[in-house]
């Protein structure tokens, strides 16, 4: 099978697209023929060796937590799907033809591989780290870099309970912020007081790692109501780093019930073949997603 792989740290330049042996599903596991696969920051922050400690590795490794496909093995143990289902969860090594994942649902009707890619690690993040920063119903949350996919989830999922949402993002990306019932404005010079100026904020989370925990402490009044993802000298100021996935089974049956509801959509911004999982990389990199970039197997 083909699988993209890297023997050393570093640059997007050191992904591979290589023949590899197939994976086989152990006790409570089950084989999908992957058909897509999401592109997360942790892929490259992996690739990079940025987060070893959460994430330990052996080199060479694969590439991605994310697919969508169909069950073609079902471990021991294991019990209510079978081969032939369509299912999307998380695992190891999924930009590859097979990859073996140790949690899934069964997809929701109506959606496609390529959006079901885009869900499991991105809500169990944005399920996480609302619960993490303590944000309630009548409360004010301010989302940093609000417009990816783990924003897009955030913003959906606080509405849902009756969180009113600032999110932060690009000219572009306005409009898209706005759809997804939040109040909006640009991020740049001057942000933290037109933030000020959309009202009080109760909590804040940080999801870009654009250098921003020091306005979001002062603009919450309280450093343990700042979380980031994406800055890892987030507890410098006192604010708090989520790196550690919590239940992903149960954030995939969340997923279901709200994707089913119509109460939550996170769209596909961008699709790579799989021998374009280095661009895939730059792209995420560089930010100003809307939504998610998936590979396509």
């Amino acid at each position: 099978m083909k699988k993209v792989s890297f023997a050393e740290f570093g640059g997007p330049d050191v992904l591979r697209l290589l023949d590899a042996e197939e994976p086989h599903a152990g006790p409570g596991q089950i084989r999908v023929a992957v058909r897509a696969a999401g592109v997360n920051p942790v892929d490259w922050r992996v690739r990079e060796g940025q987060i070893l400690a959460a994430h330990p590795l052996e080199l060479p490794a694969g590439v991605g937590l994310d697919a969508a496909g169909v069950v073609d093995e079902v471990g021991e143990g294991v019990e209510g799907v079978a081969a032939g289902d369509r299912v999307f969860g998380e695992g190891s090594s999924t930009y590859a033809e097979f990859a073996v994942l140790s949690a899934w649902a069964l997809m929701p009707e109506g959606l496609t591989f390529e959006e079901a890619a885009g869900y499991p690690s991105v809500v169990e993040t944005a399920l996480r780290i609302i619960r993490e920063v303590g944000v309630r119903s009548g409360q004010t949350l301010l989302v940093s870099g609000a417009s990816g996919g783990v924003g897009s989830a955030v913003l959906q999922i606080a509405r849902e309970r009756g969180i009113t949402v600032i999110g932060t993002a690009g000219a572009a990306n306005q409009d898209y912020l706005r759809s997804l019932g939040a109040l909006a404005t640009t991020y740049g010079d001057g942000w933290a007081e037109r933030v000020r100026r959309l009202g009080r904020v109760d909590a804040a989370l940080d999801l870009a790692g654009s250098g921003v925990i020091r306005e979001l402490v002062e603009l919450t009044g309280d450093p343990h109501k700042v979380v980031s993802i994406a800055d890892l000298g987030a507890p410098e100021f006192g604010a708090r780093f989520s790196g550690v996935a919590g239940s992903v089974p149960d954030a995939l049956t969340e997923a279901v019930d709200l994707i089913s509801r119509g109460r939550l959509h996170i769209p596909v911004e961008k699709t790579y073949p799989l021998r374009d999982a280095a661009a895939a990389h730059i792209d995420s990199q560089a930010g100003h997603t809307r939504g998610r970039r998936v590979l396509v197997v």
